[in-house]
């Protein structure tokens, strides 16, 4: 019993093995199968010839297996004697001789089951396959799809990014603009020059094949050989990645603009920055003399076994304005003996090696322009001298002796001022002696590492307490920029205005912007104040005169976030709060006050809500008064009562008085030309609230100078008198006829 239960399991498990190589080789045919009955299917299984999976039938299992059981049932006897062997044959064939329809039917039965099961999953399994196919094909299609996205605030879409992936990929990613965050994205010496823009994968469940390619547009007004443009990522915990894109092409689908493409690896908030650029070597022991890509008037010469090891270095340069220089000294006295600096150098020194030897570094230092055209002078003084003496010998020896090297001057004094850390703060190092080179470059030799320095010229000894003031109030210089705000509203709608903020160099620009636009004043500009990248104006309006974004929403705080190379600008409607407010006055009158808002103070939130009263204990950064006109209220009165009149005296003064404006300006004539009895701050206003247009301002003037007459007073007389009196006595003819013949258009 124990050697036909052998056997079974034998047959059992050949089969199975049969069933799942038959399994694999169909799975791996590319034919799908269609669901049998178990008769048709093992009809089938006799008949077809070539299938890898129906060349075998059960029959044919069941004779090679019996077959191989026999062979080793016979290997197993022989030991024994030929007797034995022979009865024990006879015996074993007689009993499978019994079993063998049984078995032989029971292994039929299942395998005709297993394999229409199996005949099934195989149907089943190409299916899936077929369908997972043309899922894979359509997943390994990349393609590139334009984001438009709705700016808050504004009706037209713009593009946000352009996606290069998989057109599934595609499918899941979705992209915003979140320019209010904009805040949060940028540091010290950065300077944003797009929308900041937010991808994110709309089904949680769905994965992204990484990598996958952005292009962002960007505006970059001026860049220079001292920045770069990077791509920032800064995820949900406000960890920032920059990434240097592998191109900045100008074209994106039919798009003509700039984009900053870049490979990315996850999803996130994305900006393009402009930054300083980085440069990167390694300092062998061999030593190493460095000049700077970006400005190789600057080098750094290390000398042989500087360092025990290979070295990395990372350098920033941030170049200093003259016009910064000149503004503190201006601004604070006790700067006036500083003649100039060098460019504010970073250092990043990952390994911290210390210096085994001294660093030479060199750096350009712009000489005293007071000193230089002193040489210049002294120069063409001694070769005029030269040339009127007639011995000749001496000629080259009295150039030599006058002539000095510009830069060279004694009196100047080199100092060098840095940090090893930012806990540590500026300090002065008197112990490095800083040299004078040639053309404006100067030299000194560095034993340790600094994070950052600079060199300072001065043409008196200042004291050190006021050159670390001065270090720390360029430091701050460098991150900031003079701004100001500017308000002004549509002259045919006064009821619009715009308020945006500009830079302080730009804003003669700015304003003939808004002239084009049709934006005028007043108010004027405020006056100038320091603003960092990513700092915040928050303002709101007060007295008779609110605002709103949308004609709805009334009484809101709005805000501008300060980017130097973007314009911050917002669009509103103002009206009034109360129209019976203001009554001892033509006008309804506001106030629009406005906040600064530190970087430091903005809590690190993606929603970043506007609070009406964050600002009471807060100083107002600076005001701008506003006004309305009052519009005449229409009375509708009984008909019987209802008055009947034809045309207003007023409405016939203006067309006379604009027609007049319109004659005096074709001919330039001046404002103080007309001999008009009206006050110099009359002419300043006039000329203040219409700067580019004379017939504007003569019309101005001369309903200001209506104004203050009587109303008995005949104004056509007085008017036509001060026209002959300015020498247009052919317009005062002509206004008189037009007043008599009452033709007024």
């Amino acid at each position: 019993m124990k050697k036909e239960h052998s056997e079974h399991r034998l047959l059992m498990s050949s089969v199975t093995e049969k069933k799942e190589c038959s399994g694999k080789d169909k799975r791996h045919g590319g034919s799908s199968v269609t669901e049998k009955s178990p008769e048709l299917a093992f009809q089938d299984a006799h008949t077809s010839s070539g299938e890898g999976m129906l060349s075998g039938t059960a029959e044919d299992i069941y004779d090679r297996t019996v077959t191989k059981l026999l062979e080793q049932e016979k290997k197993s006897v022989v030991k024994d004697s030929s007797e034995q062997v022979k009865s024990e044959e006879r015996r074993l064939t007689k009993q499978m001789e019994g079993s063998k329809m049984e078995t032989n039917h029971e292994i039929c039965r299942n395998d005709l089951i297993t394999f229409t099961a199996s005949e099934q999953t195989c149907d089943l399994t190409a299916v899936n396959l077929s369908m997972n196919d043309s899922e894979v094909q359509k997943s390994r299609q990349w393609m590139s799809k334009e984001f438009l996205v709705e700016e808050s605030g504004k009706s037209k879409c713009e593009v946000a990014c352009f996606i290069k992936a998989p057109s599934t990929a595609l499918e899941n990613l979705k992209c915003k603009i979140v320019n209010d965050t904009s805040s949060l994205v940028v540091d010290d010496s950065e300077e944003l020059v797009s929308n900041v823009i937010s991808i994110e994968c709309s089904d949680y469940e769905k994965t992204i094949p990484f990598p996958i390619n952005i292009a962002i547009p960007f505006t970059s007004c001026f860049r220079g050989s001292y920045r770069e443009i990077m791509v920032k990522l800064t995820d949900v915990n406000f960890q920032s990645h920059y990434l240097t894109p592998i191109s900045l092409e100008g074209y994106q689908g039919k798009h003509k603009e700039t984009f900053a493409e870049v490979k990315i690896y996850q999803l996130g908030v994305f900006s393009v920055l402009s930054c300083l650029k980085k440069e990167t070597f390694t300092v062998p022991k061999v030593g190493l003399s460095q000049k700077l890509s970006m400005d190789c008037r600057i080098s750094f010469c290390y000398h042989p076994e500087t360092f025990s090891s290979p070295a990395p270095m990372q350098l920033k340069i941030q170049p200093v304005e003259p016009s910064l220089v000149s503004a503190l000294k201006a601004r604070y006295d006790m700067y006036h003996s500083v003649v100039s600096t060098s460019a504010l150098v970073y250092v990043q020194h990952p390994s911290a090696q210390p210096f085994n030897r001294s660093v030479t570094i060199t750096l350009p230092c712009p000489p005293n322009p007071e000193k230089k055209r002193q040489d210049e002078t002294e120069h063409a003084r001694a070769i005029s001298a030269t040339v009127k003496r007639v011995a000749t010998v001496c000629h080259p020896r009295a150039v030599g002796a006058s002539v000095r090297k510009n830069g060279e001057n004694p009196s100047d004094t080199l100092k060098l001022l840095g940090h090893r850390n930012k806990e540590e703060g500026w300090k002065v190092f008197d112990d490095v002696i800083v040299q004078n080179a040639r053309n404006g470059l100067v030299s000194f030799e560095l034993n340790e590492h600094l994070e950052s320095f600079v060199v300072i010229r001065l043409s008196l000894l200042l004291e050190n307490t006021y050159l670390l003031l001065f270090a720390q109030a360029l430091e701050k210089g460098l991150c900031s920029t003079m701004a100001n705000v500017i308000l002004y509203r549509k002259r045919e709608n006064p009821y619009k205005i715009v308020v945006l903020l500009s830079a302080s160099k730009e804003l003669a620009g700015e304003l003939q912007k808004l002239h084009e636009e049709g934006y005028f004043g007043p108010p004027e500009p405020t006056q100038q104040f320091p603003l960092r990248e990513g700092e915040q104006v928050h303002f709101r309006f007060r007295g008779n005169i609110f605002a709103s974004e949308n004609g709805k929403d009334f009484g809101k705080v709005y805000r501008l976030i300060f980017h130097s190379q973007r314009k911050p600008r917002l669009e509103l409607q103002i009206k009034e709060v109360d129209e019976f407010g203001n009554h001892s006055s033509p006008h309804y009158k506001g106030t629009a006050v406005f906040y600064k808002i530190t970087r430091e103070m903005i809590t690190k939130k993606w929603e970043q809500p506007l609070l009406y009263g964050e600002y009471r204990h807060q100083s107002p950064l600076c005001k701008l008064a506003l006004t309305l006109p009052k519009q005449e209220k229409l009375i509708n009165r009984p008909r019987s009562t209802k008055r009947i009149s034809s045309d207003s005296p007023e409405a016939i003064w203006d067309n006379l008085l604009y027609w007049l404006a319109e004659e005096l300006a074709e001919d330039n004539t001046s404002l103080l030309a007309l001999c008009l009895p009206v006050r110099r701050s009359v002419l300043q206003l006039v000329r203040l609230k219409c700067p580019d247009n004379l017939t504007h301002q003569i019309y101005e003037l001369l309903c200001c100078w209506k104004k203050t007459l009587p109303r008995s007073a005949d104004k056509q007389q007085l008017l036509s008198h001060y026209l002959r009196k300015s020498g247009r006595s052919d317009l005062s003819e002509e206004l008189r006829f037009k007043w008599q013949n009452k033709v007024f258009t």
